[in-house]
């Protein structure tokens, strides 16, 4: 319970002490919008390492050398815990964002983070919403900005890892449209820090592994009509392999 409350503390006393700075990057990004963009990700990616730190997370990347530096990308994940946007984000080297629920943007100073750090936001329950959030998401690609995307649209409680919910077929859209490469990625170990015991936050070893990139255009016709599952079996084969060496 003791790491669970420092870190409210520090969410708390950031989300608050901070408004005098997202003032600050407010006016930045007026004039210097790209300046923007390093320092929100910059003061984004600190507080991210220092709760990774406080829940006694480590973490050990595999494929990085799979990430493209010179364009956007859709990178497509399971979906196990809250802090698998934290590893994401202090793993991913290039700009990019996570789509994340509407509910989000109850939170002011929260939300005003978020949308620094080019999270979009989807109405689940709002098909016209929610196809705007996939052309935000398109533009912001061919911007030059990655996306993130959790297919199963939803923290999957399941006990075995590899018992993942099904990927929403639509959900490559974005990549398909902004014709940009898909990679797939596998995390584990990270329900281990805070969801499988709540409201106890307990130290973990957490894997991220980005698998290779593909264009969902060079896929076969069947391939293409369900570029979900696709997917969704690359992040298997990498998940069913790390929870192997983990079981050896």
């Amino acid at each position: 319970m003791i790491r669970f409350v420092i870190l409210c503390v520090i969410l708390g006393s950031f989300l608050v002490f901070s408004i005098p700075i997202l003032v600050v990057e407010y006016f930045l990004g007026k004039k210097y919008p790209d300046l923007r963009d390093r320092s929100s990700l910059a003061i984004v990616k600190f507080m991210f390492r220092l709760f990774l730190a406080v829940a006694g997370v480590h973490i050990t990347v595999k494929g990085i050398e799979n990430i493209p530096r010179d364009r956007a990308v859709l990178y497509v994940g399971n979906h196990r815990s809250y802090f698998d946007i934290l590893v994401g984000y202090v793993t991913v080297p290039t700009l990019m964002g996570f789509i994340a629920k509407k509910e989000m943007q109850r939170y002011p100073s929260l939300c005003q983070w978020m949308e620094n750090v080019h999270c979009l936001f989807l109405d689940r329950e709002n098909i016209r919403e929610g196809l705007k959030t996939i052309l935000q998401g398109i533009d912001q690609v061919k911007s030059g900005i990655s996306v993130w995307i959790f297919p199963e649209g939803t923290r999957n409680w399941n006990a075995d890892i590899l018992d993942m919910l099904p990927f929403k077929e639509g959900s490559l859209k974005i990549a398909e449209k902004a014709k940009s490469p898909v990679i797939p990625v596998a995390i584990t170990g990270t329900a281990e820090i805070f969801e499988t015991h709540m409201p106890k936050v307990k130290p973990s070893q957490v894997t991220i592994e980005f698998g290779e990139p593909f264009y969902i255009s060079d896929l076969t016709k069947e391939e293409k009509k369900f570029a979900g599952s696709y997917t969704q079996n690359k992040i298997l084969e990498m998940l069913r392999k790390e929870k192997e060496s983990r079981m050896a």
